[in-house]
């Protein structure tokens, strides 16, 4: 069950403007990196659930932030189905996040009131969203659109919140282009949690590029 109701969870995506992506089958090797991104300030993160077992880790990683790393929202990626939104949810999953819109999943997390964040690609998948109740729409892939398609989906509907995932990277330029075009937060992976950290369990850099990826998102939202 969730530890964080969709409006709080909507909200801490506003204040923060950064949710990290990850997904590794080690739980010992998630558990530092959820930590390593909770102590460089992060607050949300998104487990990017495409391996075989992946419900086994998240569920571990979920008790461990909660005992753990207080004020830590977990929520799930790559769900393509309400029955696989279903099972994370028992798990306490805070927030489910779809490479595509689907209803069933929508209703099923609007059931117990979960934060759901489809990925869209049209103005018209946008609305449908929308008038399913989602909050924040997640722009997928963001580097095919880029931040002139968040400027334009603004003009006629600037009530739309919209977090790109894909092509986000932690540079001033980038990240700047995307918020000046009026993104609400972005979803960042392997730009931040790279392959090198990983093969290094480089966890102290890890911790330092998520502060400075987090001020670089406080300094171009001024």
């Amino acid at each position: 069950m969730a530890q964080f109701s969709r409006l709080e969870v909507a909200q801490a995506m506003k204040d923060t403007g950064m949710i990290p992506l990850f997904f590794h089958n080690d739980i010992e090797l998630s558990k530092r990196v959820l930590k390593a991104c909770y102590d460089g300030g992060a607050r949300l993160m998104e487990f990017t659930a495409r391996g075989d077992f992946a419900h086994e880790v998240f569920g571990e990683l979920t008790k461990y932030a909660i005992k753990e790393l207080p004020g830590m929202i977990m929520g799930v990626g790559s769900v393509t189905d309400a029955g696989q939104a279903t099972l994370y949810m028992s798990l306490g999953a805070n927030f489910i996040v779809t490479p595509v819109l689907r209803e069933d999943i929508a209703i099923a997390c609007n059931r117990k009131k979960v934060l759901w964040s489809p990925g869209c690609g049209t103005l018209t998948e946008i609305a449908r969203a929308e008038e399913l109740g989602c909050e924040i729409v997640k722009l997928f892939p963001g580097d095919i659109y880029g931040p002139q398609f968040v400027k334009g989906i603004k003009g006629p509907q600037p009530w739309t919140s919209v977090m790109p995932t894909g092509g986000v990277s932690p540079t001033e330029e980038n990240l700047k282009g995307w918020f000046d075009a009026g993104v609400t937060c972005v979803g960042m992976g392997s730009q931040l949690i790279s392959k090198d950290i990983i093969a290094n369990k480089d966890y102290a850099k890890l911790e330092q590029d998520v502060k400075k990826a987090l001020a670089i998102v406080k300094a171009v939202r001024k």
